[in-house]
């Protein structure tokens, strides 16, 4: 008998269990809510309404998600590891947390912020390298009921200063750096250039972890240490979790859209909690006692989701690794699975192509013996990578969990359930229970019967749904819910198989998918049109061995170019400057003009069948302005 009483035990039961969420979802989500804690019942399962882009789960209900990813646990378990934390350097010391010791840590450092006037509905921003401390700052905003927004550790002082504003945040909690395989990134320094344009924060808390000078601010800037230190002089640490309700917003997690303004998602308690939970213990089959290794960073909602919200909730032990699978060579994540004999390991195909660029030779005489499921996450797995991580990593002998979702869905939609349902290379499989998938063709009519293939929409809300775009509904509603009328637009193409498995195509918007980073076309071309010289850009993606996506940006260029290279290294700064690394352009070429329609449209179409190299497909241009401008940048492709 599992721990989980809602955990899938065969796909006999896997089939039972969803037709039970299609025909009585409320009756189905209230039998699974009722194994969490709750300070207050709910008077109301689910209230929707997809035209207006709104959803409630529990409504009514009271509760605090930090009691059910830590108080529970400290009563049956307390000594039991919650997060184990691999340093970037694998000489320096691991740490290990149980349950005791984080639940003191996190109410520890939520009384530290209560002393700056920290509140509940209070929004605070965190931007850290991935070291417990993170995790604690995480949980310790959500034990008083504060919104945590967190930044990825990679983003560019201009990109936190456009969260922070449109947040409003009050606080911003960081490190004086981080390391990353062998550099070390000065994450205050970047802060206090952000801080320049963001009056509302008022007080800045450091965590020393690299030891890097920093500047101090008398008035807004304090040591992490130094304010633990003041509480521990108050006396008893106890925090009293604040009673939230079901529907109050736990987090923001910022995410690149179609237009330049990044838009926060927020996501709140109570469905938030539950569809974490239910999706960590039903897709990768944990069973207690498993350690589990998500790869991704907190700074994603993949770290949120199977880091900290899904495996604490559940009672796991989760994983926490501060560098990168190639350092400081690339058998990192196998000694990491050796180590600790990792039963689960969820990672990236990005990272899985990587390392197989590195050949057999880190993979001799490994004992992966302890790996029960593998798993991937962030775009679509192609079948070479699925069939090395199957076979050397997996011996044959672990389900691979082929995970399909997005930030605004909180948690996998589509996946197989490990060694539970089937699996097929580069398909997600079957939607999770409560998932109602459709397909449908450019004017919204729904795509029936299998081994066909249309954009996937959603046409009932799941637990875990998006819930608005911070400070700007009418956003969420335009954005996800007026594509098509009554449904959730994700934003993908797919393809229904003829056993009705579901595989994403990759997407069929304005978005990029590069190493599973979404990354908005507009943004990008907004960081490069910042560059002085450059009068207007267009960015597509093209397919890349190891990203899946590469980015290809055509710039119109009028400043003297001199050299080449050089005017293209100083636009690739630019964007780092403006976005961040991540967001780097891997082709730049220069263009007399760029394919317009005769109203101004650019036709990125055509761009992206040149950057792909299918340039005898270019359909018909004999509508555009200059039909001209195509042959040439065709000739240049690089």
């Amino acid at each position: 008998m599992s721990k989980y009483p809602y955990q899938i035990s065969s796909f006999e039961d896997y089939q039972r269990q969803y037709k039970k969420s299609v025909e009585n979802p409320e009756e189905f989500w209230a039998e699974i809510a009722t194994n969490f804690q709750w300070k207050q019942p709910w008077n109301n399962v689910l209230k929707w309404d997809f035209r207006s882009a709104k959803t409630e789960w529990f409504s009514g209900a009271k509760l605090n998600i930090t009691e059910n990813c830590l108080d529970r646990h400290v009563l049956t378990q307390p000594d039991t590891p919650a997060i184990i934390w691999e340093p970037n350097n694998p000489e320096d010391h691991h740490r290990v947390l149980t349950y005791r010791e984080l639940h003191f840590k996190v109410m520890q450092f939520a009384n530290a912020l209560k002393n700056h006037g920290v509140k509940k509905g209070d929004r605070v921003c965190i931007y850290m390298g991935m070291i417990p401390e993170l995790a604690i700052a995480v949980l310790a905003c959500a034990r008083i009921g504060a919104i945590h927004s967190v930044i990825f550790g990679g983003f560019s002082a201009q990109s936190i200063a456009d969260r922070i504003q449109d947040a409003q945040a009050s606080a911003v909690i960081t490190c004086d750096g981080a390391f990353r395989g062998n550099k070390s990134i000065p994450l205050k320094e970047v802060i206090d250039d952000a801080l320049m344009s963001c009056p509302s924060v008022k007080t800045v808390i450091v965590c020393t972890h690299t030891r890097t000078p920093v500047s101090m601010i008398k008035g807004r800037d304090f040591w992490w240490e130094d304010e633990i230190k003041k509480v521990e002089t108050q006396g008893n640490p106890y925090c009293e979790a604040e009673s939230m309700d079901a529907e109050d917003e736990l987090f923001i997690l910022y995410t690149s859209g179609s237009t330049g303004k990044p838009k926060g998602v927020v996501h709140s308690t109570a469905g938030y909690m539950v569809w974490a939970n239910y999706t960590f213990v039903n897709v990768f089959q944990y069973q207690p006692g498993q350690v589990h290794f998500c790869t991704a960073d907190i700074g994603w909602i993949t770290g949120h989701s199977y880091i900290i919200y899904g495996p604490l909730s559940a009672g796991a032990t989760s994983l926490m690794f501060e560098g990168i699978p190639t350092y400081p060579d690339a058998g990192r994540f196998w000694d990491i699975i050796e180590k600790y004999k990792l039963e689960i390991l969820y990672t990236a195909p990005t990272a899985i192509r990587s390392l197989m660029g590195f050949g057999d030779e880190p993979l001799k005489n490994r004992d992966f013996s302890n790996l029960k499921v593998l798993g991937t996450v962030g775009e679509p797995i192609n079948e070479e990578a699925w069939n090395w991580y199957n076979e050397k990593i997996g011996h044959n002998n672990c389900p691979i969990v082929d995970t399909w979702w997005q930030t605004e869905t909180g948690g996998v939609l589509i996946s197989n359930l490990a060694g539970v349902t089937p699996a097929k290379p580069t398909f997600a499989t079957y939607p999770l229970p409560g998932v109602q998938p459709v397909l449908v063709d450019e004017n919204g009519n729904e795509i029936l019967g299998n081994g066909v293939s249309g954009n996937l929409c959603i046409k009932f809300p799941w637990p875990g749904i998006i819930r608005t775009t911070y400070g700007d509904h009418e956003r969420c509603r335009t954005t996800y819910f007026s594509a098509y009328d009554n449904l959730y637009f994700t934003g993908d193409g797919c393809l229904r198989d003829e056993d009705g498995m579901y595989r994403i195509t990759g997407r069929v918007d304005d978005v990029l998918n590069v190493s599973g980073h979404r990354i908005g076309t507009a943004e990008v071309e907004n960081a490069i049109n910042m560059h002085a010289g450059v009068v207007e850009s267009a960015v597509v993606g093209y397919p890349h061995d190891i990203k899946g996506q590469g980015i290809y940006a055509y710039v119109i260029y009028t400043g003297t170019h001199g050299d080449v290279n050089l005017t293209r290294q100083d636009i690739l700064a630019t964007v780092s400057r403006v976005i961040g690394p991540i967001a780097k352009p891997d082709k730049i070429q220069f263009v007399s003009g760029l394919p317009k329609t005769r109203s101004g449209k650019i036709m990125r179409r055509i761009l992206r069948k040149i950057a792909e190299g299918e340039i005898g497909n270019l359909g018909d241009t004999s509508t555009l302005l200059d039909p001209m401008i195509v042959d040439e940048i065709k000739e240049g492709r690089l």
